[in-house]
């Protein structure tokens, strides 16, 4: 079977739960935690909670680690580097990664003058490509595992 970032993950469910159950609490409701899951995994189309749970991935998916090296393309420049961070970003969809690089980017094509970068910040996707563009459509990040 294979997973999306669009799939469900047992994690996000118990936190689905654990909300349902604070509401029903809040409304003069209580709740058994089990109970929560139990509904959390009918509204999500699942039997019961153990089916849900043998379903579904632990975790989401990420493109990378933190510590882990990679390699790849920044505004067209081409590093090598280590992540020293991931975080997933609330539309489920897209990564915020920062990179070191081994050794700085120049992140200007111009002759004229130069910007270099040795830590950047970017958005990625599960493939480790950035939604953004530069001007002629080349996306401001491809990172890949090295």
């Amino acid at each position: 079977m294979t997973f999306s970032l669009d799939t469900p993950n047992t994690a996000s469910l118990k936190a689905e739960a654990r909300e349902l159950r604070a509401q029903m609490v809040r409304d003069g409701t209580a709740l058994a935690h089990g109970a929560a899951l139990e509904m959390v995994a009918h509204k999500h189309g699942y039997r019961d909670w153990n089916a849900a749970a043998a379903a579904l991935p632990e975790r989401v998916a990420s493109p990378v680690q933190v510590g882990q090296r990679v390699s790849g393309t920044y505004l067209r420049q081409p590093f090598v580097g280590l992540v020293l961070g991931v975080h997933l970003l609330a539309d489920m969809r897209h990564y915020q990664v920062t990179v070191k690089f081994d050794r700085p980017v120049d992140v200007v094509t111009s002759e004229l003058f130069s910007a270099f970068r040795q830590r950047v910040t970017a958005t990625v996707d599960l493939r480790g490509i950035s939604p953004a563009h530069t001007s002629d459509g080349e996306p401001h990040m491809r990172l890949s595992r090295i």
